[in-house]
């Protein structure tokens, strides 16, 4: 237990003080060399391994953040040297992982980043082999996405593969600088290639046998998502487990043979298992699910031979340890949480219990290991993704055993005689027709319960719930009767519970960060309003797509105007989602059946009053900007005003309407800057009339606009404001009440309780 400890703890430290904040080391070095000098003082072995532990973990994932591009190289031009690791090609771009070992920054004056891995795109790539040498000029960026509540962290995920930079490759002279070198596992992939199996068959049997999890495609892991089978298709316990069990009875039956008087006490079968274990993850590529598996499973091989063996939960925690120690990154990887997790019930569950013995107690053994699983994974994969697969426990109860015992040894046993294409095919056919079997049987149950995504403050109680309804049938001694009547309270407690609602004088104002781009959501008690839609990219993606599960319902939607960086998701809202009333300006062909925003009009609801001012009644400007729809939220004393992309021009027409409404000249209390921040908005004349508490620019990271001019931040600095920028903040959220209001940002949480301005960086990042 202290050596897993110490080494989370030390992943834990590096994260928090590597990179910039070196000079801080001193101090973890410092009480580490004091725990190290006193276990060997006290010759503790376990002790001085913690404190080495400690120190690896947090010294590899502290050169890991360092090495993290800085925001004041993002954009810049390196060329870079090194090694294809992996390979993702479609007809229009490949994308890979690199594996920096040269750099040289195309402008003298730059200095080449510390970061060693990075994941490129290159449009119109040649053909491209992982394991391949290049050269190319590349424009880097930070390994950052959009930070939106209750959606995947793109960010995260780049953090926890250990990737430093995202970037793209300039056509510009690129030099192979040697081929791959030969791989084992390559040429399988060609070989499978070259098989007369369906492509779904071909991708399965490299998923499952190779931990080709790359060649599986979008309607595969859709339909894995959708049933929680994703764990079959991954080199997982499962299939090293096996790997490991198959080659422990063939080399115990070997000693049987050649050592009759002793072969119960060799200890040999045993360490070829463990190491055909790591073979196996080899042959994957050490990914970080096969190697974690690999060593769970030469530990638990430790355990069961009885050598000199440590007890089941002293070798869990010896597991843990390893595993942190490989992957110092492995802590903010779900996969290890929910693979320990798993075993750790399996142990509760089998403790002091005998073992099976025949194909009947194996199968009630399969049963009730599944019956006690479903309820904490079920958990566990709610906390970690946010959904539920209803249909989960009983698809698992039929796939994995089909999967772990009958399609996974056809696999292994075509890769024998691979060297016969004719051969290897037939061996294969029963596997691909399975294959198809269950496809089609995922998909029939996919259909039929589709994955459940809950709101997010139901997640945890949810969560909770279920957990304790394992421990309910996990624990000894607990009795039928008050089984009987727990879990069923259980199921009524979550069913009862209620969404928290807003107060009758709230307004919430949240400005999603969706790149360059904008959409913004206010809700009150009676209403849920969107002012635009966001983008939608050259590739068809629409950030307005990840932002809420399906199935959501608003009451209105005011399209400012026809820009595609503020249209561009009405497709994404008008196939997963109910909208009541869409609201454009004349002018704007949307292909919606929507009313006109015009100045004057609008309407109230409760305690809010909604009022369009501008554009004039009637009036098309030539310019699209300046048609944009111009809303004004007031709810008591507090107000929202959204300009969509209206010019100086606009402004200076809509300011009276606004000062002479019945708050007058009072601040506005948010504002969300007109065009993102560019300087042909936010004129002198609006500044000073509305003298905003707080701007919101919604623009995209490094875009090359600009956005927001500086010229137009620091008007708004001097003016009082306090400066918010998604493009740094993520999503800005605004609680806005009779009291006050409150800022929260989804990338930096604590600056919403700081009030100095930070001019120094003045246009380029937010203001604490």
């Amino acid at each position: 237990m202290p050596l897993a400890l110490a080494a989370i703890a030390g992943a834990l430290v590096g994260q928090r003080i590597g990179g910039a904040e070196a000079s801080l080391w001193g101090v973890p070095l410092a009480i580490a060399g004091f725990g190290l000098a006193l276990a060997l003082r006290r010759r503790s072995l376990w002790g001085g391994l913690a404190m080495l532990g400690f120190l690896a973990c947090a010294h590899d994932v502290g050169q890991q953040r360092h090495g993290i591009l800085p925001p004041s190289l993002a954009g810049h031009e390196f060329v870079l040297t090194g090694r294809i690791l992996s390979l993702d090609a479609d007809q229009r771009r490949s994308r890979f992982l690199f594996d920096v070992d040269g750099c040289r920054p195309a402008e003298p004056d730059d200095a080449c980043p510390a970061a060693t891995r990075v994941r490129l795109s290159w449009y119109g790539a040649p053909e491209l082999r992982s394991g391949e040498r290049w050269s190319f000029n590349t424009r880097l960026r930070e390994p950052l996405g959009f930070s939106n509540p209750d959606t995947f962290d793109y960010g995260a995920w780049l953090w926890r593969e250990g990737i430093q930079a995202l970037g793209y490759v300039r056509d510009e002279s690129p030099l192979r600088l040697d081929g791959a070198a030969f791989s084992l596992r390559r040429l399988a992939l060609g070989q499978l290639e070259e098989m007369a199996l369906s492509p779904r068959g071909k991708h399965w049997l490299a998923a499952l046998t190779l931990g080709a999890g790359d060649r599986l495609d979008d309607d595969d892991w859709r339909l894995l998502n959708a049933t929680g089978t994703t764990h079959l298709m991954v080199i997982s316990g499962l299939h090293v487990g096996l790997v490991a069990t198959l080659v422990l009875w063939i080399l115990r039956g070997l000693s049987r043979w050649f050592q009759p008087l002793s072969w119960r006490m060799t200890v040999w079968p045993w360490v070829g298992a463990g190491a055909a274990a790591f073979a196996y993850a080899g042959l994957a590529g050490f990914e970080p699910p096969a190697t974690r598996a690999a060593i769970m499973t030469a530990v638990g091989l430790w355990a069961a031979s009885g050598r000199h063996a440590p007890g089941w939960w002293q070798a869990w925690w010896l597991a843990l340890a390893l595993t942190v120690i490989s992957d110092p990154l492995a802590p903010w990887r779900p996969g290890l949480w929910l693979s320990f997790l798993a075993v750790a019930v399996l142990i509760m569950a089998w403790s002091g219990r005998p073992r099976p013995s025949g194909w009947r107690d194996w199968g009630i053994a399969l049963l009730r290991s599944q019956w006690l699983l479903a309820p904490f994974m079920a958990a566990a994969v709610l906390l970690a993704f946010g959904r539920l697969s209803p249909v989960a426990p009983l698809v698992n109860l039929f796939a994995v055993p089909l999967v772990g015992s009958v399609m996974v040894p056809l696999g292994f046993v075509g890769w024998l005689f691979s060297g016969w294409q004719a051969l290897a095919s037939g061996v294969w056919w029963p596997f691909d027709q399975l294959a198809t079997m269950l496809a089609a049987v995922l998909a029939g149950a996919a259909d039929s319960w589709p994955s459940w995504i809950p709101a997010s403050w139901w997640r945890w109680p949810i969560a909770l719930a279920l957990m304790l309804w394992g421990l309910l049938w996990l624990l000894p001694g607990v009795e039928r009767s008050t089984r009987a009547w727990a879990c069923p309270s259980l199921l009524i407690f979550v069913t009862l519970l209620r969404a928290p609602g807003l107060e009758r004088n709230q307004l919430v104002v949240t400005v999603y960060d969706v790149g360059q781009g904008q959409l913004v959501e206010l809700k009150t008690q009676e209403r849920r309003v969107l002012v635009d839609t966001g983008p939608r990219f050259g590739s068809g993606f629409m950030p307005a797509s990840l932002l809420w599960p399906p199935g959501q319902r608003f009451d209105d939607v005011v399209v400012t105007h026809s820009d595609t960086d503020h249209s561009g998701g009405i497709a994404a809202l008008r196939r997963e989602h109910r909208v009541e009333h869409w609201w454009a300006p004349r002018g704007n062909d949307l292909g919606l059946p929507s009313r006109h925003c015009e100045a004057g009009g609008g309407w109230r609801d409760g305690e809010a009053s909604w009022h369009f001012l501008s554009p004039p009644a009637g009036d098309i400007a030539a310019n699209a900007n300046d048609r944009s729809c111009v809303l004004l939220v007031t709810l008591g004393v507090r107000r929202v005003l959204i300009t969509g992309d209206a010019g100086a021009g606009r402004e200076r027409e809509f300011v009276n309407a606004l000062e002479s409404g019945p708050l007058g000249r009072r601040r506005l209390d948010v504002l969300v800057a007109g065009h993102h921040g560019s300087a042909t908005s936010s004129s002198p004349t609006l500044v000073a009339a509305t003298r905003p508490r707080e701007v919101i620019f919604s623009s995209g990271r490094g875009n090359p606009f600009g956005h927001p001019a500086p010229a137009v931040v620091q008007r708004f600095v001097d003016a009082g404001s306090r400066v918010w920028n998604t493009a740094y903040d993520g999503a800005v959220r605004v609680v806005l009440t009779r009291s006050g209001l409150e800022v929260s940002t989804q990338r930096h949480p604590g600056w919403s309780r700081r009030s100095a301005v930070d001019v120094g960086d003045v246009g380029v990042e937010s203001s604490p």
